[in-house]
């Protein structure tokens, strides 16, 4: 059976023709399931020599392993260029990528027993120092493939959470990473040999002692215990930081403020949008995951009215839940939003495959039925016949450049037409001691016409109900003619 496989991997396979295989019934290809393919034009190894032993003193050296089970091989092939991405942000030096089909992952090493030493050859052949896998790998599985590969063994929800501890700046940020990492790692503990596994307790054993929970605890258990404790205090640390931002968005809510929240897949551009509508000066860098903590600014429609735009973090395919349920109050931002602007980088592989990702993500913390201006960013750089493709299959998006500032206007006027518009239309006389009312009347208000009597300022304008009480309640009536 060995000679019979060695002897179709030596034939070369058509990997178009594999599109038509059906996954629902019968077995895969022979050939197809057995062979691991590598995966072209990933390497981010410099040709300067100089350089790539400059790198080599600071980056880890990686080598990429995927698992294709559904969808084309387009999409595979999608997936494991974002891979390289998220390696490349974290700073890792991709050396060689490898993908497998298969009809699903193995339990137990994750691409397959056999392959596992083809990986292996192949990362020594490189003299690799990681292995990146495009998936979330247990715990079994993660000990399974290092043991046999002698290399470190990361999946790509490790990946990502690496990214974030890497460009967390605020408290609050941090926090969140460190919540998700130990979420993470609690499942996942694992010692080198026997180095977790041994029993601790008092002195005799020369085990942790006071603080340790009995003679019966093993290392693993001490650590697992720990982490408990400090996932504890994170989210202790989270709520009270989580109550200070309810506090301000109640403050907004309450001036009925309306809210715009710019949303999308991870480097499409919303930092530079916002920058772009608003001058607010947030880090623009050509990398995954750069914006982890939400900046809120001021905006102006042209008739005056004010509204808040905020750049959220960017989301990813398989985004891991761990850092869904820690960024919990953070992602709060984009569903308690009066307004999502949804901006798509127009020049990636799979702009469709992005919004889909967005959208389920948008789901997933109930923002998906929010108001949405679909905004298509950087035309500039896009080719012309991927835009033509874009502009048939999406007729209602908005195509900019933030870089440019191409179609920016047009993007203002929408975003103006679709904030919400206060209920209450009023023609009243505010006294000269209310000054403070006209102001509001005016940052989140309507108005139509307003001139100065003897009285005070008379406005005549669209107002929300909350704000006409207190209007009818310390105003004057307009005079009689």
């Amino acid at each position: 059976m060995n000679e019979m496989n060695d002897a179709t991997l030596d034939e070369p396979l058509d990997w178009d023709s594999l599109d038509a295989v059906e996954l629902s019934g019968g077995e895969l290809d022979l050939a197809a399931r057995n062979s691991l393919r590598r995966v072209p034009g990933l390497s981010t190894e410099l040709a300067d020599v100089t350089e790539v032993e400059y790198r080599q003193l600071r980056l880890e050296r990686v080598v990429l392993v995927g698992v294709w089970v559904s969808g084309t091989e387009e999409e595979a092939e999608n997936a494991m260029h974002e891979l390289a991405a998220l390696a490349d942000t974290a700073g890792s030096q991709v050396l060689d990528a490898f993908i497998q089909r298969r009809k699903q992952v193995d339990p137990a090493t994750y691409i397959g027993r056999g392959k596992v030493d083809e990986v292996a050859d192949a990362v020594r052949a490189v003299q690799a120092d990681t292995v990146i896998c495009d998936g979330e790998l247990t715990p079994a599985q993660l000990r399974n493939l290092e043991d046999r590969i002698k290399v470190k063994v990361v999946d790509r929800t490790a990946l990502i959470l690496d990214i974030f501890a890497q460009h967390a700046k605020s408290v609050e940020g941090k926090a969140q990473v460190e919540l998700a990492q130990l979420q993470y790692l609690k499942q996942r503990l694992r010692g080198w040999g026997d180095s977790l596994s041994r029993q601790v307790g008092g002195r005799a054993s020369g085990g942790v002692g006071i603080g340790g929970r009995g003679p019966g605890e093993t290392k693993i258990e001490t650590d697992r215990r720990l982490i408990g404790r400090r996932i504890s205090q994170l989210r202790r640390k989270l709520k009270q930081l989580d109550a200070q931002r309810a506090l301000k968005r109640s403050d907004r809510q309450r001036s009925r403020v309306p809210s715009v929240a710019i949303v999308g897949y991870t480097n499409a551009g919303k930092s530079s949008l916002l920058n772009r509508l608003t001058g607010a000066g947030v880090l623009v860098e050509d990398a995954l995951f750069a914006t982890l903590d939400p900046t809120t600014r001021r905006a102006k429609t042209a008739d005056g009215r004010g509204y808040t735009l905020t750049d959220t973090v960017g989301f990813v395919r398989h985004l891991p839940h761990e850092l869904v349920e820690a960024f919990a109050s953070t992602l709060e931002e984009s569903a308690q939003a009066d307004l999502l602007v949804h901006v798509v980088d127009g020049s990636e592989r799979d702009p469709f495959g992005q919004i889909d990702a967005v959208r389920q993500v948008l789901g997933d913390i109930d923002a998906a039925d929010l108001p949405e201006i679909l905004v298509v960013n950087k035309v500039d750089v896009a080719a012309p016949e991927t835009l033509a493709g874009l502009r048939r299959a999406l007729p209602d998006a908005l195509f900019v450049s933030a870089h440019t500032g191409v179609g920016l206007d047009v993007l203002r006027t929408a975003i103006e037409a679709a904030l919400p518009t206060p209920g209450v239309e009023l023609d009243v006389v505010v006294p000269w001691a209310r000054g403070d009312l006209v102001d509001r009347v005016r940052r989140s208000g309507e108005v139509i016409a307003s001139e100065h009597v003897a009285a005070g300022t008379r406005m005549h304008a669209w107002v929300h109900p909350a704000l006409a009480a207190e209007l009818d309640a310390a105003v004057q009536p307009p005079p009689v003619g």
